[in-house]
This record gives C-alpha cells, sequence and structure tokens, in this order.
C-alpha cells in the first residue's frame, strides 16, 4: 500500500557509487514505478551489509501543462465544425 500522499506514478532508480556491486551498475538506466523497484540490497549485491545504493526519486512527467494551449493561453479557433458531434460513417451508426 503507499504511503497517503504519495503518487501512485513515482518512478525511481537505483543511484550507486563505485564502491557498488556489479548487479547495481547493470541496473543503470532502469527506472521503475516506486512500489514495483526491487529491494536494496540488491538480492544479488555481494557487499549486502555495507551496501552505499540507495533510491533515486524522478519527478512526474506528467506534472507540467500537457497541451500548447495550456502554456500559450490562447485556445484554438474553431474555423472546422466539429466532427464528432456529428453521425458516424456506419450505416448503424446514429
Amino acid at each position: 500500500m503507499a504511503k497517503p500522499g504519495a503518487s501512485r506514478w513515482t518512478a525511481v532508480s537505483i543511484a550507486f557509487t563505485s564502491a557498488s556491486c556489479e548487479a547495481a551498475h547493470a541496473l543503470r538506466d532502469r527506472r521503475y514505478l516506486g512500489a514495483d523497484a526491487p529491494r536494496l540490497p540488491l538480492k544479488e549485491c555481494t557487499s549486502p551489509a555495507t551496501c552505499p545504493c540507495m533510491y533515486r526519486k524522478h519527478a512526474d512527467r506528467r506534472a507540467g501543462p500537457r497541451r500548447a494551449e495550456d502554456t500559450s493561453g490562447i485556445r484554438r479557433s474553431s474555423q472546422t465544425p466539429e466532427r464528432r458531434a456529428s453521425r458516424g460513417r456506419r450505416s448503424t451508426d446514429q
């Protein structure tokens, strides 16, 4: 269960140092959803008692404006009629 207030879409990766094991280095470019991330120390870790690895959180990419009109403040002009309001192409559409 996620912590209250935590996003279920939080992304994390394994942050490692030069003293980290090969298993951590192998996961260099992998990102995981927070709930799906492997537990630390990794199962394959060669020095679990002194493991320097930790999780690095990544910002939610969906947090900002998603459409051009959200950033510019200018709404798209509706020169063309709304197509979704018209009847479909099939003979059974009403």
